[in-house]
């Protein structure tokens, strides 16, 4: 059983580094063409149309896959003063419904993402001449994230007691399996 988990763990481990990766190509990406698109408009003096539509996609992938990975690694800010006068199963049950939390609202974010991005599918983004929904794309992926990583962080506090939450990496998992 315990080597089920450690897959899962390692399944999700990978995800989120994936979602890492893609949201620093899209950062760099994002800069990339605004530095572009300002070099053509005031050195070679006309503008790149698809510049600013593709900058704000980069952006909101960057934006909520960051977002996600800040939620499994728990990097978001929190409010810790109650954590320091209450007892440890105490703190456990706040952080489990802290995520729970998180996790419904990740899928809420996907649900109105969803939605959002099917009343647009007939549009297009000038400039670019694809569909309005991809537009919604980034809501849509970063909410599931959002509600699995929430998820996988309450599993881990539950199997580890002593981990709070955090979420597991490859060196734990091998540390754990010798």
């Amino acid at each position: 059983m315990q080597t089920r988990h450690n897959l899962l763990f390692r399944l999700v481990d990978r995800l989120a580094g994936l979602a890492l990766a893609a949201a620093g190509t899209a950062l760099v990406l994002m800069t990339a063409i605004v530095g572009a698109q300002v070099f053509s408009r005031y050195v070679l003096n006309f503008s790149l149309t698809f510049a600013e539509p593709m900058a704000i996609q980069l952006m909101g992938w960057f934006i909520f896959l960051g977002a996600a990975v800040g939620v499994r690694e728990n990097f978001h800010l929190g409010l810790d003063l109650l954590r320091y006068i209450a007892p440890p199963s105490v703190n456990r049950l706040l952080d489990t419904i802290s995520l729970s939390l998180i996790a419904i609202f990740g899928l809420f974010i996907s649900w109105y993402g969803f939605q959002l991005a099917a009343r647009t599918w007939d549009t297009r983004i000038p400039g670019l001449g694809i569909t309005g929904a991809t537009d919604f794309l980034p809501l849509i992926c970063a909410g599931l994230l959002f509600t699995l990583f929430a998820i996988e962080r309450i599993v881990n506090m539950h199997l580890r007691p002593d981990s709070a939450g955090v979420a597991v990496s490859d060196a734990t998992l091998s540390k754990d399996a010798t």
